[in-house]
């Protein structure tokens, strides 16, 4: 098995980090562009695995694809059309956007992944799509991947669909609502957690030409075509949170560019967040800086993280080093993400000196903790890697094993934090 051992450089923290594009906005983007039949221009795309599976089947569907350094450049086409066979790998939100998107076609499409994206339950989206009138056939255990998908009878309506179990469900119907005749109009059964994908969704759907009415408890999709586009992806905000916690558990200053200018991700409260924590955060144009003082204490957090929760392994690390106790709720749901985001996350800290206690809907952590150096093992997550990697500033000798998930979503992550984590060195 593949580890790290992370060295970071002794002393205060002083640091400029780039990050990568949202992969959130990408994933949409690129399906609003790969279902508009006009020449689309991306900018921003992130190289991780998610935007690549998307990008991998809109070239197998036969469009043209350039990619320079700056934008990537999706050609017109007469006719869509798409693969036989989709490799969604570890990508869970590429996955369910894909199935719903092959639901638009007569020809039937397998749609499968790693074994552990097999593990993620998929059955709301697979049942939603059959109650529309697509063909859904389980290569495997019923709501869960392998499957196959066609067209069968499928038509727009009237969908009744959760919103406590996964917002992708709900944002991968929307993105084929247009393509729909007469249009879509979901109904959100009881509380929507993660809103502000859905609103992002809507957001990215109208920048492509479709008609979207988001209300609180139903979304109205109009029939009509996608047109091409020239779209912007935003710095990640998701990425850029463990650049911006490792000052919460060390002293220092990290400064990431182009931050300031992102707006539409629910997981820009990392500010709000670290402030409330008692670090300085300020905004310099389009910079955001994040900085903490030897002397200044890191604060307990009491926090409904539902609107927000994949920043929940880098703030729970950084309310481990925080004098008091964190309450973090709203988000039992995350235990279904590539890992259970409560359990494992809690077993890893703990292992290493931390306090955490899991609770039905969040965590309970009490510190500041004492670190001893482990073996952390990733759980085929990326975002656990991350966040478990910034301990490496309190606990020398910190391993991360499996380091190489990261690739979902910042594959340069361990190159770009070096200002902070240092150099590293691989072993097996």
């Amino acid at each position: 098995m593949t580890t790290v051992v992370l060295l970071p450089p002794l002393g205060t923290i002083d640091a400029v980090v780039s990050v990568p594009g949202s992969k959130s906005l990408a994933n949409r983007a690129l399906v609003c562009a790969m279902l508009s039949k006009e020449a689309s221009y991306i900018s921003g795309i992130p190289s991780g695995d998610d935007a690549r599976v998307v990008l991998d089947v809109i070239r197998d569907s036969g469009r043209s694809i350039t990619i320079t350094d700056s934008e990537v450049v999706i050609g017109e086409t007469v006719a869509l059309k798409f693969p036989g066979i989709v490799d969604a790998v570890l990508a869970g939100t590429s996955s369910r956007f894909l199935t719903a998107v092959a639901a638009l076609f007569d020809t039937t499409t397998i749609i499968d992944g790693e074994t552990v994206l097999r593990s993620r339950p998929m059955a709301d989206l697979h049942e939603a799509l059959v109650s529309l009138g697509a063909e859904v056939s389980h290569l495997g255990e019923v709501g869960y991947l392998p499957v196959s998908v066609s067209r069968g009878s499928l038509s727009g309506g009237d969908i009744h669909i959760a919103g406590n179990v996964s917002s992708q469900f709900i944002s991968a119907l929307m993105l084929i609502g247009p393509m729909l005749d007469g249009g879509l109009i979901v109904h959100v059964d009881g509380p929507l957690i993660s809103r502000s994908y859905v609103e992002m969704t809507a957001h990215v759907m109208r920048a492509f030409g479709a008609s979207v009415v988001l209300e609180e408890s139903s979304i109205s999709i109009s029939n009509g075509a996608y047109v091409g586009c020239n779209y912007s992806i935003e710095p990640d905000y998701s990425s850029a949170a463990f650049p911006l916690v490792a000052v919460a558990v060390r002293e220092g200053r990290v400064v990431i560019p182009g931050l300031a200018s992102a707006s539409l991700q629910g997981d820009s409260e990392i500010i709000p967040i670290l402030k409330k924590m008692g670090l300085s955060c300020t905004a310099s144009g389009t910079d955001i800086t994040v900085s903490r003082l030897a002397t200044t204490q890191v604060l307990p957090l009491a926090m409904d993280m539902s609107d927000c929760s994949d920043l929940v392994p880098a703030v729970a690390v950084a309310c481990c080093m925080a004098s008091g106790e964190s309450v973090l709720t709203g988000i039992g749901f995350i235990r279904n993400k590539e890992s259970d985001r409560l359990g494992d996350l809690a077993d890893e800290l703990n292992r290493a000196g931390g306090n955490v206690t899991v609770e039905e809907d969040g965590l309970r952590i009490v510190g500041p903790c004492a670190w001893k150096p482990v073996v952390f093992d990733s759980h085929h997550d990326h975002r656990m890697a991350m966040a478990l990697s910034l301990l490496s500033l309190c606990a020398s000798g910190v391993e991360i094993a499996d380091p190489e998930v990261v690739t979902k979503s910042w594959p340069d992550y361990f190159a770009d934090m070096a200002p902070i984590l240092g150099r590293n060195e691989t072993g097996n």
